[in-house]
């Protein structure tokens, strides 16, 4: 089970199913945030369009790539495309496992190192 499915669960979901949850006196700037995280499944070449343009607007995207095995062509053509973005805005690009890819842009590193070791 990877990150993506303890998030999401295993099936597919929508923004319907999230719920907000009360931050009751906590202050939140939501929209006036400099970046957003989304969350991203990545079941073919045409889902990578979305991420490089919220990758290039200054947001990070934590992509699942679970629909796809290591060895496809396919996978390592989409990795190749994500790190020419994570390069063209000088930020980072990490892929946890097989089935998990998080790309950030200007101004954010991604520590290869677990903070519990």
């Amino acid at each position: 089970m990877g990150f993506m499915d303890r998030i999401l669960g295993e099936q597919s979901r929508s923004t319907e199913d999230y719920v907000e949850l009360d931050l009751g006196d906590v202050s939140t700037a939501a929209e006036e945030a400099s970046m957003r995280v989304h969350i991203a499944e990545i079941s073919g070449q045409q889902d990578v369009m979305a991420i490089k343009d919220a990758v290039y607007d200054g947001d990070a995207v934590i992509a699942d790539i679970t629909r796809h095995s290591t060895s496809d062509g396919t996978v390592e053509r989409i990795l190749n495309e994500l790190r020419q973005v994570a390069r063209e805005v000088d930020g980072d690009i990490v892929q946890k496992g097989d089935d998990e890819i998080l790309i950030v842009p200007t101004g954010v590193q991604v520590s290869r190192e677990k903070l519990n070791r």
